[in-house]
């Protein structure tokens, strides 16, 4: 991303030494100004050291705006979203996500939910902004945790993961304990593992190879059932199996739109093509990021959506085990958890095997230039020969390509190498797709090979 923060409607994310006082007071300002704020704005923040500080601004400035501000504490954004629904109320979310500790971000809400494309454009257009110099209260809200327990408690009930053994892989996530506590009320015994008093970024869509030996590690050891874990701002979800082997984000979103019965599946088109092969109404491919799902949602019936790292949006009133389920419009860690143990009867890998025989595997090079890897998508489109130099290490050919977001290649064997440039982050990401996981692998590591061969030189 270079050294400037970038905003869009993810949220605004940078360098904690370049997201200055002054600059996150006019985002705060801008947001005050471009959107609908309903009865104030509610404040929460991840565990990052920096996080604290930068609430600590946007409430000072959003109060000097004239705005009502309540502020949340540390907790996980699906948990502020709630809080913030429920009061008809805008939110921001102070938290890098999945990123290293020396970046952070923000994520805005308005009552209706996650910000659009048309409120991106609004708040930028509104930057530079000076001061009103009003007032306005400030309160807090240390119930929205327990609350946000409460909804799973009461859809699925005290029984839901009685008899199961539980591993929490805590780290510095910042719904861990509010997740090994959803678990114990389920019935669950639990085990807290690898807590960290430091900041560790975890991105579950690309779980890094030293986390998945700790994860079978303990899952050996500990002889558990499974194994739940998010990312820092707990709103992607991390599930492993009885072997402690990770679960595919996707799959945790085909798992549980299938046990809510929902009726439309809307997913990016980076997620597994294994949910076109399950009975749903429709199944609506999107580009990748939140936004895009939540806004084809909209025009849905009964929609869940999901993305490739497995943060879960729901839309509609779903049944649980023993009570509704509200819709909640962002994503969400614990649901996904949730829904996939409980539709397990027995070991976990069983239930994932039942799914459609189709293996994802995806990564990033970091350090590299968004405008570099656009750079390269382009020629790629444009050049046919290039294509198939580039996919050499594939020994197939090109069947179709799709641009929709980034360049998805469609081998004539089946498997797929998608190229994209992140939206977010200087990094260039690779997704592969198979009929076994050992291709998928190959198709990634060979992905990832040439395109470092062309980036970094």
């Amino acid at each position: 991303m270079g050294d400037a923060p970038k905003f869009g409607t993810s949220g605004l994310r940078g360098r904690v030494v370049d997201l200055t006082e002054a600059l996150v007071a006019d985002y705060a300002r801008a947001f005050a100004a471009a959107c609908d704020t309903g009865t104030g704005v509610f404040l929460g923040h991840d565990l990052r050291a920096s996080s604290p500080l930068i609430l600590s601004v946007l409430s000072d400035t959003l109060r000097a705006e004239g705005i009502p501000v309540t502020e949340c504490g540390a907790l996980p954004t699906p948990a502020l979203a709630l809080a913030a629904d429920a009061a008809r109320a805008a939110a921001i979310m102070v938290t890098g996500s999945h990123i290293p500790e020396d970046r952070n971000g923000l994520k805005f809400y308005t009552p209706r939910g996650e910000i659009t494309k048309t409120d991106e454009t609004a708040i930028l257009a509104a930057l530079g902004l000076p001061p009103a110099g009003r007032d306005a209260p400030l309160a807090a809200d240390p119930g929205a945790p327990e609350r946000f327990i409460a909804r799973y408690v009461d859809a699925f009930g005290p029984e839901a993961l009685r008899g199961r053994h539980i591993g929490v892989y805590a780290h510095s996530a910042v719904g861990r304990d509010l997740l090994a506590e959803v678990l114990r009320r389920l019935g669950a015994r639990v085990t807290e593992l690898g807590r960290s008093d430091r900041f560790i970024a975890v991105d579950t869509e690309a779980v890094a190879e030293e986390t998945r030996d700790r994860l079978r590690a303990w899952a050996g050891n500990h002889g558990l059932d499974a194994i739940a874990s998010t990312d820092g701002d707990s709103d992607r979800p991390l599930l492993t199996d009885e072997r402690g082997e990770v679960i595919p984000g996707d799959i945790l979103g085909q798992i549980t739109a299938e046990m809510l019965d929902a009726a439309t599946v809307v997913t990016p088109i980076s997620s597994n093509t294994g949910v076109t092969q399950k009975d749903f109404g429709q199944v609506i491919r999107t580009r990748i990021g939140s936004p895009h799902v939540i806004a084809a949602m909209a025009r849905a019936e009964r929609p869940l959506g999901y993305e490739a790292n497995g943060g879960t949006i729901l839309g509609f009133e779903a049944e649980g085990p023993i009570g509704p389920l509200p819709a909640l419009m962002t994503r969400d860690s614990l649901l996904p958890i949730l829904a996939t143990l409980t539709a397990a009867q027995g070991a976990l890998s069983a239930r994932v095997a039942a799914e459609p025989a189709r293996f994802t595997a995806s990564d990033r090079l970091t350090g590299i230039p968004g405008d570099r890897t656009r750079a390269l998508i382009d020629r790629l489109t444009q050049d046919p020969e290039g294509r198939t130099a580039f996919l050499s290490f594939t020994g197939s050919e090109v069947a179709e390509i799709d641009r929709l977001d980034g360049l998805r290649m469609t081998l004539c064997d089946g498997g797929i190498v998608h190229l994209r440039p992140s939206g977010n982050a200087p990094e260039a990401r690779v997704y592969a797709e198979a009929d076994s996981a050992a291709r998928a692998g190959a198709l990634l590591s060979g992905g990832l090979g040439a395109l470092g061969r062309i980036l970094r030189t």
